[in-house]
């Protein structure tokens, strides 16, 4: 329970000061009414300053676990302060419980439920934040829990496969990377004497050159380069903690060979559903394109979606700035499009949703299968570059004597 500073007079105006625990502001001013004392200043008390400790998070099968109970609660009609008090109570996660004790606190103070889980970022992603956003404007906020709970249990299950998947393979690049740079470092400038006539003659191959090259740079700047690689590592984590970091991250990521196309597509899903969702729950298009953009998960397709809201305050359709913001695939713009023209937008949207995520899902399951032979060949060809620099030189030794 958080702890309030005050300062108050009693009863023959003297001034007192002190600490009161109570669960909010509004029970703290009640405690020191039957204390028979007039508060001057009730404000919550600042923990004292401690040594910086990493965010503790919640691990996201319990978090998905979490939204789902709530959403089950709120749909059997329990009040949303009693869900949240009865989740807090049940919760094992110290972790988990102190944060629904926190946003109880909050809701209980008047704090929107959306501000109130964006207070704990390292628990609630902005994802699920803006789903939520959605969910109590439209009114719908126990299907926005059960939608999102089980679309981190999915992104969870994703993971899983995509991690099982790659262990083996990433387990023989570890290896060869370690393997190949002991080479490059060790073995390799064994064979510069043995080379050096045909480098003077100007025979040298020039993949045995290059390979002597990156022997030798690696002997001589190997720490300064790592130095370079773990500094570069911690600028770029930093950046995309800003704004345009996060921007520019997400434009790479629609790029990427194999997953870029999916990841895009389950952005363009859920924006789908959430503006049909919100649309059906009679929430005015400009107001709900507004929230469903933040819903995507991608700062360039949440972009986009604000172009088109802007455009349609102007008097066009969905579909044409849609279509001109070329994240859109044409089959989707189409359908939207004609949706449009029969007023049945909201009902398309999400039956567009449907069959992005069972497309995208097989996608998924075919890009994790073609990980492993992808890394492997990768390794292969790396190893096979090294042991062709080193033998060339000598085969064309041999020709010679």
């Amino acid at each position: 329970m958080p702890d309030f500073a005050y300062t108050a007079r009693n009863s023959i105006g003297e001034e007192i000061v002190g600490r009161i625990s109570a669960a909010t502001e509004r029970e703290a001013l009640g405690l020191l009414s039957e204390r028979a004392l007039f508060p001057l200043r009730v404000a919550r008390d600042k923990p004292a300053r401690v040594a910086w400790t990493r965010p503790q998070k919640v691990k996201p099968y319990v978090l998905a676990t979490t939204l789902g109970q709530l959403g089950d609660l709120l749909k059997s009609g329990v009040p949303l302060l009693r869900a949240f008090e009865l989740l807090g109570k049940q919760a094992a996660n110290p972790v988990l419980a102190d944060v629904l004790a926190d946003v109880r606190n909050q809701l209980s103070e008047g704090t929107p439920l959306d501000a109130a889980l964006a207070k704990h970022p390292a628990v609630f992603n902005e994802l699920t934040i803006s789903m939520v956003r959605a969910g109590a404007e439209g009114g719908f906020l126990e299907e926005v829990l059960e939608r999102t709970s089980a679309f981190i249990e999915q992104q969870e299950d994703l993971k899983s496969r995509v991690v099982g998947a790659a262990t083996y393979p990433v387990l023989l690049a570890i290896v060869g990377f370690v393997a190949v740079t002991l080479i490059i470092v060790f073995m390799v400038p064994k064979f510069a004497e043995l080379f050096a006539r045909l480098e003077e003659r100007g025979e040298l191959p020039s993949l045995t050159t290059g390979l002597l090259w990156t022997s030798a740079a690696m002997k001589n700047y190997g720490l300064f380069l790592l130095a370079g690689a773990i500094g570069g590592f911690v600028f770029a984590r930093r950046q995309m903690q800003t704004e345009r970091g996060r921007l520019i991250a997400d434009q790479w990521k629609i790029k990427l060979p194999a997953f870029g196309g999916v990841i895009l597509s389950l952005a363009v899903a859920r924006f789908c559903r959430v503006l049909g969702t919100l649309l059906k729950n009679g929430v005015p298009i400009l107001r709900a394109l507004e929230i469903s953009s933040g819903s995507t998960g991608n700062k360039v397709l949440a972009s986009a979606v604000r172009s088109a809201a802007s455009n349609i305050s102007s008097g066009q359709s969905l579909a044409k700035p849609l279509a001109a913001s070329g994240l859109f695939p044409r089959s989707v713009v189409e359908m939207i499009s004609v949706a449009e023209e029969a007023n049945n937008l909201e009902n398309v949207l999400i039956n567009i949703a449907d069959g992005l995520e069972r497309r995208t899902h097989r996608q998924l399951d075919l890009a994790v299968r073609l990980l492993e032979p992808a890394m492997l060949l990768v390794m292969g060809s790396i190893i096979l570059v090294v042991v062709l620099a080193l033998l060339l030189p000598v085969f064309q030794m041999s020709t010679m004597v």
